[in-house]
């Protein structure tokens, strides 16, 4: 079972130096179900989107607003998630989106240096109290293309973005100053491990040059009173409905097509400016 929150060691960590690894958070057999649904789930394959990187790759990427009922919601909603981001964050918590990353062997492309508000910001949102969680399904390694973070980064507060390829990439002159004064850490993690940051953490990763995948999930987290003041392709404050972390594991194998929920899927046309794409009516 889900080894618990985040301990207040854990949490020091993270406002230091931005993010936090918190090893065997959840089990194998968590993870294994994990796997098991995304691998062969079909509404991630039908709705993936592939993602140039501006270096010839491509990252294949799924996402989606609502948490939902199945396998992807109760990690997203258990409290070993939510009361961990409740504690990184100071208060209530809701969903902001989730996502599949698939960084298939050999020809998994690469993430620019980027921040998450470098482009959440356009979105209305006024305060950085917002923090991620990666979820490892696979091992993540320097070979395939495991996440980069200049330590600290998150205290410089939010770098100008530009367009590279279809990412959005913080501007390189500030960037390449800072890799001068801080340290970059390469964030390996093996399937269970989970790993919090913060929204202003400079964070990327190279190609998948490996024979070997990297699959992970990624949750995203508001704080409750940072609502949006514009409506945007992702949702404003909707109370978050946690559940115990048991409901993983009694939940089971489940896609998001097994549910009766609309997930809201994300889409990226090619212009690449996200926009939502809702295929249920019920």
């Amino acid at each position: 079972m889900a080894a618990g929150p985040l301990n207040d060691q854990q949490v020091a960590d993270y406002h230091d130096v931005g993010y936090v690894i918190a090893r065997d958070m959840f089990d194998s057999t968590e993870i294994d179900l994990l796997r098991r649904s995304a691998k062969d789930d079909r509404a991630h394959n039908d709705h993936a989107m592939n993602r140039a990187d501006g270096e010839g790759g491509h990252v294949r990427v799924s996402l989606w607003n609502h948490p939902g009922n199945g396998i992807y919601g109760m990690f997203a909603r258990c409290h070993t998630i939510v009361d961990s981001m409740e504690k990184l964050l100071g208060g209530e918590v809701y969903h902001y989106h989730s996502k599949i990353i698939m960084k298939d062997p050999k020809v998994g492309g690469a993430w620019t240096w980027h921040q998450d508000f470098g482009y959440w910001y356009q979105n209305g949102i006024l305060w950085p109290l917002m923090a991620s969680v990666v979820i490892a399904v696979a091992p993540a390694t320097k070979e395939n293309g495991c996440m980069q973070v200049l330590r600290g980064s998150h205290h410089c507060g939010r770098f100008s973005h530009v367009r590279t390829g279809q990412q959005a990439g913080a501007d390189m002159e500030p960037v390449n100053e800072l890799k001068n004064r801080v340290p970059l850490d390469y964030c390996q993690l093996e399937p269970g491990d989970a790993m919090f940051f913060h929204c202003n953490l400079l964070h990327r990763s190279d190609a998948n040059k490996s024979d070997k995948p990297r699959w992970a999930m990624i949750c995203c987290y508001n704080a409750a009173r940072n609502d949006p003041y514009k409506d945007s392709h992702h949702p404003r404050y909707t109370p978050l409905d946690k559940v115990p972390d048991s409901r993983i594991t009694e939940v089971g194998v489940t896609r998001i097509d097994d549910e009766a929920t609309d997930p809201n899927w994300m889409a990226l046309p090619p212009d690449g400016r996200f926009r939502y794409v809702s295929e249920r009516s019920d």
